[in-house]
């Protein structure tokens, strides 16, 4: 999907709302809310919905609840609840004093439940769950009644109680609405409302054995809450009749259901399922595992709360479905990281480099800016050079290419800040691989320049040996190889994992001054990408660096080859079937 870089995407739930306040409908209230199911960790996508409930709130002068809708106490689970409140935070963004809880409101959607069934408009029901879907019926042909439909209401009444009081096993009842099962919208055709699960609930206790169905709860919580505009995701379009039917027949506060498209992004997955799946069969190493697209795998990776929503911001709020590039989400990292990550220098895959006239045991320090752009902006950190240094293992090449500029025997490049090289000699280990390069410097070059003006191609950068600092870095990348993983029938998307996704340097060394790096802090190694520490497997004894993103769209010129590379293919097809003819 092609994006605008200038402005964010039009906002067309922004035009409802402004019309409303012109109108006077709310009173002038704006009152939205993040309502999450506390049964997973939040992902990429959820980021879109609190960015824009939390937004629109913001922008009107209202306010936004977070509500846990936890009517499931099979999936829910404490730990997901902590990690959907620090997510929400991290965002930035504040619910104040409105954090609220489904459960909260048990005892009112049970009464809720009984006027239904006192109206005749509920009736409890014996089917199995597999009747019940036997019954719905499909698109084309109508479902069929319940045997147990037309109950009296003391009946009704009678078992729902006694479901309350435990009487009954799990699966053996249910509570479903009475409206009309040959109604053209399946989700009107007696849906399900209550159930029957004798478990434990992490907030209530064992104080309840029978549990609202979500889209029960869903739309009655939003009227306890007052909520003017409930914004909600294209799946719930469907849903949106029965919210209106429920709310209708017990005339109560009726809030605005306004739809808008999920947030599709490729190169991913926003499955629960099939995240839990990744994580279950030990594809990623958790939840956290910063390849995965939840908020607390992208924080663990280094991505930055202002990036994710400038990241939303600019692909807008739309009413159809649509993919998103993860180019988009990169780019706004780098975006985000272009003038706050400083500048410094870290050898990933080091090779020795000895300068063979230069002072042994001398040591000196050069002044190098953080920011170049700006050298004022972040200041300068003094970093060490000494007779042995260590440069990237592919910035050197004994039989270069042609206009392969760094590295090579007889080729001059200037080290980064520091002085002109030219190797003069290449060492090797007994398997032939290349050990150490041996090179001589040109005193008259300190700082990048020679008297006689002459320039060389190439620069690349160095750590001197002995001051370096020992680290892991661990270089991530899409965690999918093709962008959408799930869209091959024939295929499960796990053949698409991609094996390079995590790639670890275990030897890199660092320049000093990144020996007093903090978790909050990202860094750009300088040619290399931007990077952040680690905050679970960092230790005092070695730090390790995680690869944000890389300093360029990489993926763009892969999939620009493989584009090239199927042209290719598909000419010589037609040469050869010509020739055969």
């Amino acid at each position: 999907m092609a994006l605008e870089e200038s402005a964010p995407a039009s906002n067309f739930i922004a035009n409802i709302i402004a019309a409303d306040n012109a109108s006077g409908k709310w009173d002038g209230r704006v009152v939205t809310r993040f309502p999450p199911e506390p049964n997973g960790y939040l992902h990429i996508g959820h980021a879109k919905s609190i960015c824009l409930n939390f937004g629109l709130a913001a922008d009107n002068q209202g306010t936004c609840h977070l509500r846990f809708d936890d009517t499931n106490p099979a999936k829910e689970e404490q730990e997901y609840l902590d990690s959907i409140i620090a997510d929400v935070k991290w965002l930035g963004f504040d619910w104040g004093e409105h954090l609220y809880y489904a459960s909260d409101y048990f005892e009112q959607l049970y009464e809720f439940a009984l006027k239904l069934i006192s109206e005749g408009k509920a009736y409890v029901d014996d089917l199995s769950a597999e009747e019940i879907r036997a019954h719905r019926g499909t698109l084309t042909r109508p479902g069929q009644n319940s045997p147990y439909r037309e109950r009296s209401v003391d009946e009704n009444l009678d078992l729902f109680e006694r479901m309350k009081a435990g009487e009954f096993d799990e699966g053996s009842r249910v509570l479903r609405a009475k409206i009309d099962m040959a109604h053209p919208n399946m989700v009107m055709r007696d849906p399900t409302l209550y159930r029957i699960r004798k478990m434990a609930h992490h907030r209530t206790g064992d104080a309840w054995v029978i549990y609202p169905m979500y889209d029960f709860t869903h739309c009655l919580s939003d009227s306890i809450e007052r909520i003017t505009h409930s914004i909600c995701t294209l799946e719930f379009e469907d849903n949106r009749a029965l919210y209106d039917w429920v709310l209708d027949q017990l005339e109560v506060y009726h809030p605005q259901q306004i739809e808008f498209a999920r947030l599709n992004l490729e190169f991913t997955m926003m499955s629960k399922r099939k995240l839990l799946e990744l994580v279950n069969e030990g594809h990623v190493e958790g939840w956290d595992d910063p390849r995965m697209p939840t908020l607390i795998g992208m924080r663990r990776r280094g991505f930055t709360p202002e990036s994710i929503r400038l990241f939303c911001e600019r692909i807008g709020v739309g009413k159809k479905s649509s993919w998103i590039d993860m180019y988009w989400l990169e780019k706004a990292v780098r975006d985000d990281l272009n003038t706050k990550a400083p500048r410094v220098m870290g050898v990933l895959d080091p090779l020795k480099l000895v300068i063979d006239n230069y002072p042994e045991g001398r040591v000196e320090e050069f002044e190098c800016p953080y920011y170049p752009d700006d050298p004022p902006a972040m200041g300068t950190r003094p970093v060490p050079f000494s007779r042995e240094l260590y440069v990237e293992r592919d910035d050197f090449m004994e039989e270069p290419y042609k206009k392969f500029w760094r590295l090579a025997p007889g080729q001059e490049v200037r080290l980064r800040w520091a002085y002109y090289v030219t190797c003069t000699e290449v060492v090797k280990d007994d398997a032939g691989e290349v050990k150490e390069v041996h090179c001589t410097y040109d005193p008259e070059s300190k700082g990048g320049g020679t008297p006689d003006g002459r320039r060389v191609k190439g620069t690349i950068h160095w750590i001197s040996a002995a001051h370096a600092i020992p680290a892991e870095v661990r270089l991530y990348d899409r965690l999918f190889s093709v962008a959408n993983p799930g869209g091959h029938k024939d295929k499960d998307y796990r053949e698409f994992l991609n094996p390079d996704s995590l790639m670890v340097m275990p030897n890199a060394r660092l320049e000093p001054s990144l020996g007093s790096a903090n978790i909050d802090t990202r860094y750009q190694f300088e040619r290399r990408g931007y990077f952040c520490l680690d905050a679970k497997d960092t230790t005092a004894e070695k730090p390790v660096f995680n690869r944000i993103v890389t300093l360029r769209d990489s993926w763009a010129k892969i999939l620009e080859q493989q584009k090239r590379e199927e042209a290719r293919r598909k000419r010589e097809a037609r040469k050869k079937k010509k020739k055969k003819k």
